[in-house]
């Protein structure tokens, strides 16, 4: 997100759906999960918003943070006319829980630099029943 884009009243972005899927395949002994979400982004707002990005941060278990930025929603740069949305999902693996975060920035019609910030919510990997415990 740019230092000089302003967070926008009226733009909203909300988790619609958590979905979480045990992977089949383990990595070294570490069992993946992938949480799949779905959002929606409302423009709320008189003016056109183009969405250009986003930006993830996940704050992992074990007190690590993972960044994931980068141009473009899934692909796509949308244009949000006033009282329009874009909705989407995506997809995080990981072998930890963490706390997720995310923002999403653009530009009004005036060449304006905006962004959005969207509530955190939790990536909560179940504990396996299926794996023994550590004897160490």
């Amino acid at each position: 997100m740019q230092e000089d884009s302003k967070e926008l009243n009226g733009l909203q972005a909300k988790l619609d759906k958590l979905v979480h899927h045990k992977e089949k395949s383990a990595v070294q002994g570490t069992h993946l999960h992938a949480f799949i979400y779905f959002v929606t982004i409302r423009n709320l707002t008189e003016s056109t918003i183009t969405l250009l990005g986003r930006k993830w941060i996940l704050v992992n278990e074990d007190g690590t943070t993972t960044v994931v930025e980068g141009d473009k929603i899934v692909g796509e740069c949308p244009v949000l006319e006033p009282g329009g949305s874009f909705s989407y999902n995506s997809y995080h693996v990981t072998h930890l829980s963490a706390e997720a975060r995310g923002s999403f920035h653009g530009v009004d019609e005036q060449g304006n630099k905006v962004h959005v910030r969207m509530d955190s919510f939790r990536l909560e990997v179940p504990i396996d029943s299926s794996i023994p415990p550590s004897t160490s």
